[in-house]
């Protein structure tokens, strides 16, 4: 008489081989990010994002306690997954100059992107109040932004890095806005040529 074999190996590797879980904090998160972005922070109400995460609302409330706070680590996840993103992309440029110039080629690519509905931060920030969640972190993000270009522009020979920083970054926000607004795939592109033209401006005073 033969005995069957065990399958309890099997099982294992099969086990092993699956991936894991995600976290419901994780779950909710991804849900979040990809309602808020797409349709409005307060257009999307709790509801839709446990009904999308496949969690209870109570474990939301555990979790981040309130929508405000789900709405600023939302935020923040978009915030650390750009600056990422953005130092990767301009540690391939070893000219001074053109890595600056390239915040507005990083830029052109996420606005030519098919999935993209404008800034992020503004968009959150259009909707909340003063003092919001929302605003707070979007204030972070804007921060950032505004000390990488005045870093950059430091380095690339600007007499006034400061003001270019202001300059530029009013550039990338009208970038962003036009881009949403008009629905113009080539606003990251001209702003990179404006870009260009207060660069020169800036090295040569």
């Amino acid at each position: 008489m033969t005995t069957a074999p065990s399958a309890g190996p099997v099982q294992a590797r099969s086990s092993a081989q699956r991936p894991a879980r995600r976290s419901a904090r994780d779950r909710l998160l991804a849900a979040a990010d990809e309602l808020f972005y797409e349709e409005g922070v307060h257009t999307v109400g709790i509801d839709r994002v446990i009904e999308k995460a496949g969690v209870a609302k109570a474990t939301l409330y555990s979790t981040f306690g309130s929508k405000d706070e789900l709405v600023r680590a939302y935020l923040q996840g978009r915030h650390a997954r750009r600056s990422a993103r953005m130092m990767e992309h301009l540690a391939q440029y070893d000219n001074p100059r053109e890595r600056l110039l390239g915040v507005f080629d990083h830029l052109a690519g996420s606005i030519a992107d098919p999935t993209f509905h404008g800034c992020a931060f503004v968009n959150a920030s259009a909707e909340s109040a003063p003092g919001s969640a929302a605003e707070q972190a979007s204030d972070e993000y804007r921060a950032w932004i505004r000390s990488l270009c005045t870093d950059l522009a430091r380095d690339a020979g600007a007499s006034d890095p400061a003001a270019l920083a202001g300059q530029l970054q009013l550039l990338y926000d009208g970038a962003n806005i036009s881009a949403r607004m008009d629905r113009d795939r080539s606003a990251g592109i001209r702003a990179r040529a404006a870009a260009v033209t207060l660069l020169d401006a800036a090295i040569a005073g």
